[in-house]
């Protein structure tokens, strides 16, 4: 069975990932995830990411790496 992608990034998103990258010293991207928090018990974070964990879905589009925590997908996927 194939995998799909938790996440699709457009050309602005994968600029914007990009440019945050570029100005941190060993980022390699940015991580989405989510803790405790908000009205409905969950708040999404957003990280750099300096160290991949193969736990993550990774998502690339023209050398912009996003990866998402195990945990958020279920979140994301709604």
């Amino acid at each position: 069975m194939g995998r799909f992608a938790v996440i699709t990034m457009t050309d602005k998103a994968a600029d914007r990932v990009r440019e945050i990258v570029a100005t941190r010293d060993n980022a390699h991207g940015i991580r989405l995830g989510i803790k405790k928090g908000g009205c409905a018990g969950m708040e999404y974070t957003v990280d750099l990411v300096t160290e991949p964990n193969p736990k993550d879905d990774h998502i690339e589009r023209d050398g912009a790496h996003v990866y998402v925590a195990p945990e958020a997908a279920l979140f994301l996927l709604g």
